[in-house]
């Protein structure tokens, strides 16, 4: 599976992750610790669009991929770059809240997404809300097809896998997305 970066890395910050992987793996937590400093916030944040949930929530999420990428250091083989690895741990990481959450009693019906967009809506539409904001509050598989086709990259043979959906569901899920997400940028236009 490919991971599309959405800005390239210079080679220089390559050399140096691969420098800080490799002394990580040794068991020097200092160079672990500057990995972290170094990527942190792209790991955040892909876990926030794909989760929904800034804040604590998310934060736990992102010390959790770290925690991961720490005991698997050993193992890297650097088929990739460290940006593109711990993206990977990220998105794998975020999906595994979303299998979790599925397992838990949650309603995905378009009535409760109703009440949640009308009570975020009241409370914000004056303000405006960006983008993110809007593709946080879609349903969360919803949410989770949209980011990873349209931001990410992904395919859908590849979404549905990852989600253990049809092929066909992945389809219908950005389809329905992506037009909740018309709708909600338009009542706050």
């Amino acid at each position: 599976m490919q991971i599309h970066p959405m800005h390239p890395m210079p080679d220089a910050v390559i050399d140096e992750d691969a420098v800080l992987v490799r002394r990580a793996a040794s068991a020097d937590v200092a160079a672990f610790e500057q990995l972290y400093r170094r990527h942190h916030r792209r790991v955040y944040a892909v876990i926030v669009r794909l989760v929904g949930q800034a804040g604590a929530r998310a934060e736990d999420l992102t010390q959790e991929a770290f925690v991961r990428a720490w005991q698997a250091l050993p193992a890297f083989r650097f088929e990739s770059t460290v940006a593109t690895w711990l993206h990977r741990l990220a998105v794998t990481t975020a999906l595994m809240e979303l299998r979790a959450r599925r397992s838990r009693p949650w309603q995905d019906d378009d009535t409760e997404l109703e009440q949640v967009a009308a009570t975020d809506m009241v409370g914000r539409a004056m303000l405006g809300r960006d983008l993110e904001q809007a593709v946080a509050s879609l349903p969360p598989r919803a949410r989770a097809v949209l980011v990873l086709h349209d931001v990410e990259g992904w395919t859908h043979e590849e979404i549905a896998t990852e989600l253990g959906m049809a092929v066909g569901s992945s389809k219908a899920q950005l389809h329905r997305a992506r037009g909740l997400l018309r709708e909600r940028l338009g009542a706050m236009a």
